[in-house]
């Protein structure tokens, strides 16, 4: 099985930028496809974003298209997230998690019971 470990959050201010980061020890990163959710206290798990073993097709919420960007690199066994034009409603806990099943396509990845394991997740702050 697969250990997910994110970094990269922090406290910034709206309009800002955060890249987060998730490395993945245990199994190769490309026996996977890959997902960032987020939770919000008092709300559900969020899908934010979510990558192919091979990086060739991306999905994204719509409340992050065209600010956020997932990418991944399977030679170092890391995912990224890049933030762009941070607003408040995006302060959650953000986890990265994997899928062994990954010859899917589309909303398949939207879902987190899809995804097998997770990481604790990392704190994004994001202030008015």
């Amino acid at each position: 099985q697969v250990q997910l470990v994110e970094s990269g959050g922090g406290l910034v201010q709206a309009g800002g930028s955060l890249r987060l980061s998730c490395l993945a020890s245990g199994r190769t990163l490309s026996d996977y496809a890959m997902g960032w959710f987020r939770q919000a206290p008092g709300k559900e798990r969020e899908f934010v974003a979510a990558q192919t073993w091979s990086g060739g097709s991306t999905y994204y919420a719509d409340s992050v298209k065209g600010r956020f960007t997932i990418s991944r690199d399977n030679a170092k066994n890391m995912v990224y997230l890049q933030m762009n034009s941070l607003k408040p409603e995006d302060t959650a806990v953000y986890s990265c998690a994997a899928s062994p099943r990954k010859y899917y396509r589309g909303t398949y990845y939207f879902h987190p019971r899809n995804y097998d394991y997770w990481g604790r997740g990392t704190q994004v702050t994001v202030s008015s």
